[in-house]
């Protein structure tokens, strides 16, 4: 944050003088002083908001106001580097070139629209994405079953408006899928987020149940507790909340799905990620024999599990992976996200260097941090499975 506001401090600083010399009148000037000073300020109170003790609404509060800041922020940012460029001439004693500093000014407001437009209305427009995989030697009966998968609701950030959570629900089941996994996040710091959409979600419906398991914001460590009892109490909630819906929460536990005579596995591990995220999951535990010829299907929120301990390892037989986590950090513009710095396997289809082992990354529905998705629409996935031919 201190990086921030020393990159804010100077394009506020270039905007102002760049008002000075340019207007004759001082009002722009000082137009620019006065809404940077209120807009520090108004940051100053933000932060002071606390974040892990506070109520729900309160986090909820901070969310939008700096979601406002960054809003502003990034606008500002755009403007000063095009006008910078225009700039450059007068290094060489010429004009600055005033085409490209209003093209920065244009370029701004576009960036301010966009950043609005995927907070009010490109986070509710869902997308769904049919995707083949095959998967060598799958049983006969499953040749075509099919998997819906969602992921990363974070239901905190809707309050008690169960508006958005009904209609995903409505687009699940009109999907008429064999089976539907979740695979994590399904609040953002504590289960009492969770009652208000427990209605809604219990209507989910698939032939073959609907499949869950833990990710990160689940367990209770992004907020503060008055004991070790409480956070306890908490995640009893958790698991409670989920066999109340109807939902099959697996705790590093696997399941045995039969088909019309043949069967496959489905394994669930809790959260197994890389640093800062605490792991919980055992694959292992989940299910011993991983080098078995049994087809097994692997829910696991982080895919850095599987780019770490699955991708490329002969000993474990995992036909598929699916995974959320990375929400394309809420960003993807032409099919370039961010989050491919810090996840190489940050969403879509992936496959390990032998071509095996496919890995499916959903970049979930939900939002986190800020309220806004700009591109990296909300996601809900449905997995055909098909048998590989035999070369």
């Amino acid at each position: 944050m201190i990086v921030v506001l020393a990159i804010n401090l100077l394009i506020d600083t270039y905007i102002y003088v760049a008002a000075r010399k340019r207007c004759r009148s001082k009002v722009p000037a000082k137009i620019q002083l006065v809404s940077s000073l209120c807009i520090y300020a108004g940051l100053i109170v933000t932060l002071g908001i606390p974040r892990r003790t506070g109520t729900d609404a309160e986090l909820l509060t901070v969310m939008w106001l700096l979601f406002g800041y960054f809003t502003l922020f990034v606008p500002k940012l755009v403007f000063v580097i095009v006008d910078a460029i225009a700039s450059i001439p007068m290094i060489f004693r010429h004009r600055r070139v005033r085409w490209i500093s209003l093209s920065g000014g244009i370029l701004a407001v576009i960036t301010f629209l966009a950043l609005w437009w995927g907070a009010l209305v490109n986070r509710y427009c869902m997308q769904v994405n049919e995707i083949t995989v095959e998967i060598p030697y799958l049983p006969e009966a499953f040749d075509g079953y099919r998997i819906v998968q969602f992921s990363d609701l974070h239901s905190g950030t809707y309050g008690d408006d169960t508006t958005y959570v009904s209609h995903i629900v409505d687009r699940i089941n009109a999907v008429n899928a064999d089976m539907i996994v979740f695979t994590g996040d399904i609040v953002n710091r504590r289960t009492s987020e969770l009652p208000p959409f427990v209605s809604a979600l219990s209507r989910l419906e698939a032939p073959d149940g609907v499949f869950s398991i833990l990710g990160n914001h689940d367990y209770g460590d992004y907020a503060d507790w008055n004991s070790v009892a409480e956070k306890q109490q908490s995640m009893r909630q958790m698991i409670d909340l989920q066999r109340e819906m109807g939902w099959r929460l697996l705790l590093n536990e696997h399941e045995v799905i039969r088909h019309e005579g043949d069967s496959i596995i489905l394994i669930g591990v809790e959260n197994v990620g890389d640093p800062p995220f605490h792991c919980y999951g055992s694959l292992e535990d989940s299910y011993p024999s991983l080098s078995d010829s049994n087809t097994k299907i692997l829910l696991t929120h982080n895919p850095a599990h599987w780019t770490d301990g699955i991708a490329g390892q002969d000993s474990v037989n995992i036909a598929l992976t699916l995974s959320g986590h990375t929400h394309a950090m809420q960003i993807e513009i032409l099919g370039w996200s961010p989050a491919k710095y810090r996840y190489p396997t940050w969403g879509g289809i992936y496959r390990d260097d032998k071509g095996e082992h496919p890995l499916y990354v959903n970049i979930g529905l939900g939002t986190v941090g800020i309220p806004m998705r700009l591109g990296a629409t909300p996601e809900i996935t449905v997995l055909t499975l098909r048998a590989k031919p035999d070369r």
